[in-house]
């Protein structure tokens, strides 16, 4: 329905607007771009963190690499750019230039997708030599994280290492063990009991947390901890989604905001 609506209504609606040039070539063609762009958008949603059933309603099979981010920001600001310059340059070039913009611009795409293919295959024989459970995408296309995350006598057990597609393992493994439920109110012996106490109220705070994987970084101050617990997933430019928790020292009471910053910076 898409493709017949983009087919025979949307160039008819641009043609009145912007110019006769855009009613201008083959319904055929026109329907076939876009039947092979909602297609093409299907699969693709396959490369990212979620799963696709393709061929439904006929089968519920689901495709899912999860090769990429769905919230990417260079593929976000490369398909704006992209269809910008489609639009800018349609009925101000020849046809044969704009047809060369378009090849360009899915061998680019195409470049991508194919680093990130290859990143992610070589990411997962890394997982399995390591020990680790998971392979987690960044927005950089050479940088995924392996990840290893277990629960143990209501104990909440991560650990996780940076890998990048030429460089190999960043520096050694991080890990965090933490209780699940909080201990009872009282003073504050160290930062591991702060860290305690601020990881259920960050969790019953910040949704993003629960549905992804999560780190910590703390803080110490006179009076108080202060406790970033963080996303590994929901990141973008060094910064990630998450909660802030201030721990009182002298009652052990917590407070929680959300917060969207760079994680180093709470113990720079």
């Amino acid at each position: 329905m898409i493709a017949g609506v983009g087919t025979f209504v949307v160039p008819i609606v641009l043609a009145h607007v912007v110019g006769p040039a855009f009613a201008a070539g083959s319904p055929l063609l026109y329907f076939l771009a876009m039947e092979g762009g909602g297609l093409s958008h299907v699969f693709l949603d396959g490369f990212t963190h979620y799963s696709v059933p393709p061929l439904a309603p006929f089968s519920e099979w689901e495709f899912h690499l999860d090769a990429d981010r769905a919230i990417n920001l260079g593929t976000l600001a490369f398909t704006g750019f992209s269809f910008w310059l489609m639009l800018y340059e349609r009925g101000r070039v020849p046809v044969s230039v704009w047809e060369a913009t378009a090849w360009l611009l899915l061998v680019g795409y195409g470049g991508y997708l194919a680093i990130r293919g290859v990143g992610r295959w070589r990411a997962g024989r890394v997982r399995v030599r390591g020990g680790y459970s998971a392979v987690v995408p960044q927005s950089n296309p050479l940088v995924f994280l392996l990840v290893e995350e277990r629960t143990e006598g209501g104990r909440m057990k991560l650990r996780f290492a940076e890998w990048h597609l030429f460089g190999g393992e960043r520096g050694p493994a991080r890990s965090l063990d933490v209780a699940k439920s909080a201990p009872p109110p009282g003073p504050v012996a160290d930062a591991r009991d702060a860290l305690e106490r601020s990881y259920a109220p960050a969790i019953s705070h910040g949704g993003i947390l629960a549905m992804t994987y999560h780190f910590a970084e703390v803080r110490e101050a006179l009076d108080h901890f202060t406790i970033f617990w963080y996303s590994l997933e929901v990141t973008m430019l060094g910064r990630a989604a998450g909660v802030i928790a201030r721990v009182d020292r002298a009652t052990g009471g917590v407070q929680t905001k959300s917060a969207w910053i760079a994680p180093r910076r709470l113990v720079a």
